[in-house]
């Protein structure tokens, strides 16, 4: 399944971003300089930003005007957004029904999500009771419930040391098995440790997605400048 901008303009305040692609299914990473656009670009797509002109299509299907809550995807922030007056249990299950009333089959689906993020057991905690990683796998954990087939990443992992970080993009890549990822980084080898292809944005420009080994290491001047 791919998603289409088509001839795609947003222009908000003094800054305009474009972008005429196709995004491959699987795993692309998004860089640039700060303020070229990256985070603008998902917000486009997650619909909670609406474009001046085009059309933005998901796998044959024009989403330009859906709803950001129909829209199917499913958003990873690096705040995690977990409510910290929850439980981890309720935390999950907030992505299966926002009033929280789950029925049996759904309790076990938020019990097998967690048993898959290695944090079988730990439904009754609360957020603040874990560590930054364990917290992390609280969000995976409700990216693999909520099954949506388009996942948006903005820098969820940013403020993690590189070891963890490594975990954490490894089990993303196997709870992201079969979606189509946009997952925006300022960090060059989380690029190359996740996303087979990336798509550079300059100055508010989209580019097509390049193989991100060859992107990286032959990279045009701009980003050339950005990676020092």
């Amino acid at each position: 399944m791919t998603l289409e901008f088509r001839d795609i303009v947003l222009r908000q305040d003094d800054f305009t971003l474009s972008a005429d692609l196709t995004v491959p299914p699987g795993r692309n990473a998004v860089i640039g300089a700060s303020g070229s656009g990256k985070s603008t670009l998902l917000s486009l797509v997650a619909g909670f930003l609406a474009p001046s002109q085009g059309r933005l299509v998901w796998d044959g299907q024009d989403i330009t005007d859906m709803a950001p809550g129909r829209r199917p995807v499913s958003i990873l922030f690096q705040q995690h957004n977990l409510f910290p007056h929850l439980s981890v249990g309720q935390n999950l299950g907030m992505g299966l029904r926002p009033d929280l009333r789950l029925d049996r089959a759904q309790w076990q689906q938020v019990a097998q999500a967690l048993k898959q993020v290695g944090l079988e057991g730990l439904q009754d905690r609360r957020p603040g009771a874990l560590s930054g990683g364990q917290q992390g796998r609280v969000a995976l954990a409700r990216v693999l419930l909520r099954a949506r087939p388009l996942l948006l990443l903005d820098e969820p992992f940013a403020a993690l040391g590189p070891a963890l970080k490594a975990e954490m993009l490894g089990l993303l890549a196997r709870i992201a098995a079969g979606t189509t990822v946009l997952m925006v980084t300022h960090d060059p080898a989380d690029a190359r440790a996740f996303a087979p292809d990336t798509l550079l944005v300059e100055e508010g420009r989209v580019h097509p997605p390049r193989p991100t080994g060859a992107l990286l290491d032959d990279p045009p001047p701009g980003l050339r400048a950005y990676l020092g």
